[in-house]
């Protein structure tokens, strides 16, 4: 499935609006906390590296880009721009209650 519309440029959080209406908003310092990218996550054994303590907490996202039809690359305001987001996990850990729900 593929958001409709994509929100998010210098605000504090990021918003998905889906092709079935649902919306899933995301906090902006929450979705850089949980990059997955080489930077981020150490490969072979999945440890972390991003020391949360060095996120601020008034982190932003300095552009949107869209890659492909699958995913998008954010560059954050802390300078962070290598991690891929994909349309399907971001829907699939949408953290509005209704999707808590449907997982628990």
């Amino acid at each position: 499935m593929l958001p409709t519309e994509i929100l998010g440029l210098l605000r504090s959080t990021i918003t998905l609006r889906w092709e079935d209406g649902h919306e899933t908003i995301y906090p902006a310092r929450a979705l850089r906390l949980s990059c997955r990218c080489a930077h981020c996550i150490e490969e072979t054994s999945g440890r972390p590296l991003l020391d949360p303590t060095t996120v601020p907490e008034n982190l932003r996202a300095r552009s949107i880009q869209l890659v492909g039809q699958y995913a998008i690359q954010i560059e954050w305001s802390d300078g962070h721009a290598t991690g891929l987001y994909t349309f399907a996990n971001l829907r699939e850990r949408c953290p509005c209650a209704t999707c808590e729900a449907k997982r628990s």
